[in-house]
C-alpha cells in the first residue's frame, strides 16, 4: 500500500509495548499519519517520545480508548472521526490472554469483550470512513491459537464453563471469524481484510497467568518465552506486511503467518457460524435490538 502523508493508521491497543512500537515506527517511517489508541495515555505518550527518537519527524497522537467499555468506544470513535477525514489503515492489536473470569463493564466475559467485541464495535462504527478513504486496508491480529477455539454460542460468556484458556482460543476464533464475514460484507467497496498470527511474542501477554492458572506456569511461560519467542522486531513483520504491502492490495478475508498466506483451521472457515457470530456480536454491541 503507498503510504502518502495524508494516510491516518490507527492501533487500538491496551497497552504499549515494544511490539506495538515496531509496528507503529515502521508505519510512520513510511509516511502515515498514526493516533495510537491505548487504555493508559501516560504509556501511549512514553511510545511516541521512544519512536519519535526513531522516526523525529513522525506524525503521531495518542487518545484514550478502553475496549472493555462500550461507551468508551463510542466517544473515542465520536473524537476520530470528527478530527480525522480519513482513515486508510486500522489495526485491530488489543489483546488480554488468560486472564481469570472478569467482566468487563458491559458484562461480557472480558477476553471475548476486548479481543472481539470493542474491535468489532469500533471497526463498524469507522466503517463509512473507511470504505469513503478507500482503498483502506482492516487488519485483525488474531492468533494460531484459533485452531484451539470454538465458539460457545449459547454460552458466549463462558459462565458456567470458564477456563482461562477456552476464553482466549475463543477470542482468537473470533477474530478470524469476524475477518472472514467482514471481508464479505466489504467486497467491492475497496477495504480489504485481513487476519493475522504474529507467532510467539516476547510480550506481557501472560502477565495474568500466575493468577489465572498458579505462579509456576507464570513463571515457565516467561522462562520459556524469553529463551524461545520471536523478539519484538520478529513479531512485528507479519502485522507490517499486512499493512503496507502493496501485493496485498487485491486480496482480502485470508490469514497469514510469517509474512505468508497460511490455511486456518476448519472451523475459523465455516460461513454460517462467521455469519451467525456476526448476528450475535451486533445484538452483544447494541447495534441490533433482536
Amino acid at each position: 500500500m503507498k503510504v502518502q502523508e495524508f494516510v491516518c493508521a490507527y492501533f487500538p491497543i491496551s497497552y504499549i509495548n515494544k511490539n506495538n512500537v515496531i509496528v507503529i515506527a515502521s508505519v510512520c517511517g513510511a509516511g502515515a499519519h498514526v493516533v495510537i489508541a491505548c487504555r493508559d495515555t501516560t504509556k501511549g505518550e512514553m511510545a511516541v517520545q521512544e519512536i519519535k527518537r526513531v522516526v523525529p519527524n513522525g506524525n503521531i497522537v495518542t487518545f484514550s480508548l478502553d475496549l472493555s467499555s462500550l461507551q468508551s468506544v463510542h466517544t473515542f470513535a465520536t473524537k476520530l472521526l470528527r478530527s480525522e477525514p480519513r482513515i486508510h489503515i486500522l489495526i485491530n492489536n488489543a489483546g488480554v490472554a488468560c486472564c481469570p473470569q472478569w467482566k468487563t463493564e458491559d458484562g461480557f466475559e472480558m477476553q471475548l469483550g476486548v479481543n472481539h467485541l470493542g474491535h468489532f464495535l469500533l471497526t463498524l462504527l469507522l466503517l463509512d470512513c473507511l470504505k469513503k478513504s478507500a482503498p483502506a486496508r482492516i487488519i485483525n491480529v488474531s492468533s494460531v491459537a484459533h485452531r484451539l477455539g470454538k465458539i460457545h454460542f449459547e454460552d458466549i460468556h463462558l459462565e458456567n464453563c470458564f477456563n482461562p484458556f477456552t476464553a482466549y482460543y475463543q477470542s482468537k476464533l473470533a477474530n478470524v471469524l469476524f475477518t472472514n464475514e467482514l471481508a464479505k460484507r466489504l467486497q467491492g467497496s475497496g477495504v480489504t481484510a485481513y487476519a493475522l498470527h504474529p507467532g510467539a511474542v516476547q510480550t506481557e501477554l501472560g502477565r495474568y497467568l500466575s493468577t489465572s492458572v498458579n505462579c509456576y506456569v507464570g513463571w515457565m511461560f516467561y522462562v520459556f518465552g524469553f529463551l524461545f519467542f520471536k523478539s519484538a522486531e520478529q513479531g512485528a513483520q507479519t502485522t507490517i506486511y499486512c499493512a503496507v504491502t502493496e501485493e496485498l492490495e487485491n486480496q482480502t478475508g485470508l490469514y497469514y503467518k510469517d509474512c505468508q498466506i497460511a490455511e486456518p483451521a476448519q472451523q475459523a472457515q465455516d460461513e454460517e457460524a462467521a455469519k451467525r457470530f456476526w448476528e450475535l456480536s451486533e445484538h452483544l454491541v447494541g447495534l441490533k435490538n433482536t
